[in-house]
């Protein structure tokens, strides 16, 4: 899942990105309204995590001219106000949750993923195809009835495989939902760490497998292989 992370603050937006990443969130950041704006119109986002005050345009800006798109991608509001005045604009502007500064950072982690529990497109908790099973709210992968060891970024390719289970899933696609705004497309990482990702899995008795589709991308079989 992706997530794009607006905070004007260096060391703040470092350290959400960085706990964010280590729960295995691709991320993307801005540290301005404009870049945000330009972000949020070339990227498909799970989530936004919002700062109120940021140079312009501000917070409060940015939340009308999304959902003035229609965009109904979940926001996290992060303020330094804790006033109720505040906090009521920004939910009516379109908020889904918000949280004051100072705030821990396991709360963070908390709220984001309820926030992405409650989208308009419900996660499921779980995904599963043949005997393998992946659990989103736990980060824990099942194969053959027996724990399945992944990368951060085997996990998230996965995730995404088994979410478009059936569907041909091009090299773009998982680009945009894996990694953030840095990464080389020019690359062949995504072909390697598939090539690790159906290594794995062809170990396990009843996991399905992962198909190339020639020009196209990949698929991962609904049912485990016959």
């Amino acid at each position: 899942m992706k997530i794009l992370v607006v905070e004007d603050s260096p060391e703040l937006l470092e350290a959400i990105s960085e706990e964010l990443r280590e729960e295995l969130y691709a991320v993307d950041t801005a540290a301005n309204g404009e870049i945000a704006s330009e972000l949020m119109a070339i990227n498909d986002y799970d989530g936004v995590v919002l700062d109120f005050n940021i140079p312009p345009p501000d917070g409060l800006e940015l939340l009308a001219e999304w959902r003035g798109q229609g965009k109904e991608v979940p926001v996290l509001m992060l303020t330094a106000r804790s006033e109720i005045d505040d906090r009521v604009r920004g939910l009516d502007a379109g908020a889904d949750d918000y949280l004051t500064k100072p705030f821990d950072f396991p709360e963070l982690q908390a709220r984001v993923r309820s926030l992405l529990r409650r989208r308009a497109r419900p996660l499921a908790p779980a995904l599963e195809a043949g005997s393998l099973v992946l659990d989103r709210a736990r980060r824990l992968v099942e194969a053959g009835g027996e724990p399945l060891k992944l990368s951060a970024k085997e996990f998230a390719i996965l995730e995404y495989l088994l979410s478009r289970r059936g569907d041909v899933v091009s090299r773009p696609e998982i680009q945009e939902h894996v990694w953030d705004s840095t990464f080389d497309s020019m690359t062949n990482v995504i072909d390697v760490f598939i090539h690790r990702l159906r290594k794995k899995l062809g170990e396990r008795e009843g996991a399905p497998s992962i198909q190339t589709v020639k020009g196209v991308g990949y698929r991962l079989s609904a049912e485990g292989p016959s």
